[in-house]
């Protein structure tokens, strides 16, 4: 292509994640003219991707899954059994449910994103009705973050922790080394489907987030605990973004942000893959019959669930460990609708209002609500300096 060209498409997609690629594909499926843009996208997304396999859109295949749990666990000061079916998407069934055959996609960088307008690095300019920007979200700086170190171990090895068919979605026992004056942290382990099992330590709602030494050594620790050895050659990946990037403004002329960059990533969990999925549909549809994508995107109930989820968010920032825990003792004793409001509704607020407010009421002791709304304690851990392993931190578990 030379440098100034110009091509003109009814939608540009910027960013081929699975976000972008699967808004890529149903445009593309609706009819619609298509230009999709990313520096490799031919590449394998490097992050794994999980959700509630009733989340999922009903057009996807099943091949898109990796895993599944029937009943996922839940660790506080008891065992809660969750009863909805939980999954791992297969990267590689997740990218072949999106075939991008009648779009035209483009290798390369864009410089510019306008409504209308994309300019690559080397100078061609690309036209659409719509231009949506799905490339992901920004530095995270000081923001509220998650934060995850996950290592990657064979399921036999896994066994003595996760066995088939299980899973931990929060892992709050006191097997990872924290003192009771250190910001607190949890386990995920879920098989992925090929083999492997991810152990991932995981922070959520930190103003800058956890380091990864940090999260590394405690997720060792966790593993020790179960007599779990490792070689030391296991893969592992790192999670670190912001919990806090909002929904666009209404009638903003600019390119429509989609996926966790458009507010899509919840703040209270760290999950968007799913929820984007679900709502590409949404954003073709008003393409198609000539509304504004983000009013259709983002109504008035989804704006006000999101705005009271980000009040979770920072009553997570500032919880110790035993906090922490007795917070999330109370919201899985709660009604199966208000922990789906919490987890997933896109806009149940009034289920959501009812499971905040029980589940700050129902935490134990009655002072340490105070901190969960930001009465006290606001801003406990900001400025928290975790400290440098002296020596390079070896992987291997005695």
């Amino acid at each position: 292509m030379s440098d100034g060209a110009v091509r003109a498409a009814d939608v540009c997609v910027v960013g081929l994640g699975p976000t972008g690629r699967a808004l890529a594909h149903r445009a593309m499926r609706a009819g619609l003219r298509v230009i999709a843009i990313d520096p490799r996208p031919q590449r394998l997304w490097p992050p794994t991707y999980s959700c509630w396999v009733d989340e999922l859109p009903e057009w996807l295949p099943p091949g898109a899954i990796g895993s599944r749990i029937e009943a996922p666990t839940v660790w506080t000061t008891t065992e809660h059994r969750i009863r909805r079916p939980y999954c791992v998407l297969s990267k590689q069934g997740l990218y072949d449910a999106l075939p991008l055959d009648d779009a035209q996609v483009i290798a390369g960088r864009a410089t510019r994103v306008d409504t209308h307008e994309v300019e690559l690095t080397d100078g061609t300019v690309l036209r659409a009705a719509a231009v949506f920007d799905t490339r992901g979200l920004p530095a995270l700086g000081q923001r509220r973050a998650a934060s995850a170190h996950g290592i990657f171990v064979d399921e036999a090895t896994a066994a003595p922790m996760i066995g088939a068919g299980e899973g931990l979605l929060l892992d709050w026992r006191p097997e990872n080394g924290a003192g009771s004056g250190e910001p607190p942290s949890f386990l995920y382990a879920v098989p992925i489907g090929d083999g492997t099992v991810i152990f991932e330590e995981t922070s959520l709602g930190l103003r800058g987030g956890m380091p990864q030494h940090e999260l590394r050594k405690r997720t060792l620790n966790r593993l020790a605990a179960h007599g779990i050895r490792l070689t030391g050659a296991e893969p592992s990946e790192a999670a670190h973004y912001p919990l806090d990037q909002p929904p666009p403004k209404r009638g903003v002329a600019r390119a429509v942000p989609f996926g966790s960059r458009g507010g899509m990533m919840h703040p209270c969990t760290g999950y968007s893959v799913a929820d984007s999925l679900a709502r590409v549909d949404t954003a073709v549809d008003a393409l198609r019959t000539g509304r504004d994508p983000v009013d259709a995107l983002w109504p008035r109930r989804a704006r006000l669930v999101y705005w009271m989820r980000m009040r979770g968010l920072w009553g997570l920032g500032r919880l110790t460990t035993e906090q922490s825990i007795a917070m999330f003792d109370a919201f899985f004793t709660e009604s199966e609708r208000g922990q789906r409001a919490l987890l997933s509704a896109h806009d149940d607020y009034a289920a959501l209002g009812a499971v905040l407010f029980n589940t700050v009421a129902h935490t134990w002791p009655f002072r340490w609500r105070y901190d969960l709304v930001g009465w006290t304690n606001r801003n406990r851990w900001v400025g928290y300096e975790f400290t440098r392993p002296r020596e390079p931190m070896t992987t291997e578990i005695e």
